[in-house]
């Protein structure tokens, strides 16, 4: 408890800090207008009050609505800050080679430094109220704004009778951090709109645990799919991330998240793959436990084509897209296309279609959202149903992908 209050009061006081050095930007750009100075400070005291909270009470692994409140009031007042500090900053750089030029002149009395100028102060703040207008907008409204996107794929290899199927992709819907149930009903409703043939969820229904899952059931069986829903694990749904009282804690857990893929009707796929059909034509689906770079990796392409034939039409479930590069584009069995998730696209980026697609995820893995090809295979990686830690997205909306499969015209 000790050591958890000592990192409290450091990280208060970085807060303070920060805060301390913005506020000469208010000072100095609303120097008349008090109410603007009072609600600065009273936006930091709430941040500090709730951090302090959050610290005090919370739980290794416990990815709740609190925690996710305090990272996004974090967010919320650090970033618009630190551009306010860049700002400063380089004034205050400009400030101390004035006067120490004037003072070595001779030509300067009184105070050392120059005066803070009002419209650098006043152009840092409009500046800084971009990205916290954006931020606000995505904690409100962004991190339920779904889109649909899709996509038309071509394969040589697809039978005919397969020709126009269709295929609903979510993923990452990581039900802990939900907070608004008719805005997910929205969202649910949209998956149900396309009326694709098959609903493929490709990992991590949790954050942590099976339990928060319970208030969403009944919400989530109402997906529909006329050949079926089928789902994987990804690295959260594994309950790694947190501290359980027992090992028999955790193997219950896995139980439980397993009894509620079959309550949503999903079929959980573990290293094993099904087939679909359509009269005497099929195609086979596959589906691997969660293999990363970095993670755990518990994925067996092997075990899970050990009864396919080389000549089928391939599906792949995979939650990270860093197995893709890793192994699946170079695996002895050729699989036509690969279903993905896991990265969120960062919750955060731009995105203008033919200009630009930009996120921090871009840094960690190459292939973070969208469709690629690479060596005649496809992967494409979903942007994510649902949020994590920072309950917002900002550019990076939710997705739900829709896939036409279409047989290549000789």
């Amino acid at each position: 408890m000790i050591s958890i209050l000592i990192r409290l009061i450091l990280f208060l006081l970085f807060l303070g800090l920060i805060d301390w050095y913005s506020y000469q930007a208010f000072k100095t750009g609303f120097s008349s207008q008090n109410w603007i100075k009072y609600s600065f400070w009273a936006f930091s005291i709430l941040v500090y009050l709730f951090v302090g909270y959050v610290f005090l009470t919370f739980e290794r692994g416990a990815i709740n609505l609190s925690f996710g409140r305090m990272v996004s009031l974090l967010i919320l007042s650090l970033i618009p800050k630190l551009i306010i500090l860049a700002f400063l900053f380089g004034e205050d750089i400009l400030r101390l080679l004035s006067g120490a030029f004037q003072s070595l002149a001779g030509g300067r009395e009184g105070d050392f430094l120059p005066e803070r100028r009002k419209i650098i102060s006043q152009t840092a703040l409009i500046l800084a109220a971009v990205p916290f207008l954006g931020i606000l907008h995505g904690v409100l409204i962004g991190k339920y704004r779904y889109r649909v996107v899709k996509h038309s794929l071509e394969f040589d290899e697809l039978p005919e009778e397969f020709d126009g199927f269709t295929i609903t992709q979510i993923s990452d819907i990581h039900s802990g951090s939900f907070d608004n149930k008719k805005r997910l009903e929205y969202g649910v409703d949209l998956i149900n709109q396309q009326n694709s043939d098959v609903i493929l969820f490709t990992g991590d229904l949790v954050n942590n645990q099976a339990a928060e899952m319970e208030p969403w059931i009944e919400t989530f069986k109402k997906l529909k799919a006329s050949m079926g829903k089928y789902s994987i694990l990804g690295n959260h749904d594994y309950g790694d991330y947190m501290s359980w009282p027992s090992r028999e804690a955790k193997l219950q857990n896995m139980q439980r998240l397993f009894q509620v893929h079959e309550e949503l009707g999903f079929k959980l796929l573990r290293n094993e793959s099904l087939p679909i059909q359509k009269g005497e034509a099929k195609i086979d689906l596959i589906g691997v436990e969660n293999w990363g770079k970095g993670f755990a990796q518990h994925g067996d392409l092997e075990k899970a084509t050990a009864n396919l034939t080389s000549e089928s039409f391939k599906i792949l479930m995979s939650h990270d897209p860093s197995h893709f590069d890793e192994q699946v584009k170079k695996f002895s069995q050729f699989i036509h296309l690969t279903l993905s998730g896991h990265t969120h696209g960062m919750q955060f980026g731009i995105e203008i279609p033919g200009w630009i697609k930009w996120s921090p995820a871009s840094l960690r893995y190459p292939k973070w959202a969208g469709l690629y090809k690479e060596l005649g295979r496809y992967l494409h990686v979903n942007r994510g149903f649902g949020f994590l830690a920072f309950p917002g997205r900002v550019g990076i909306w939710p997705e739900i992908t829709v896939l036409e499969l279409r047989r290549k015209k000789s």
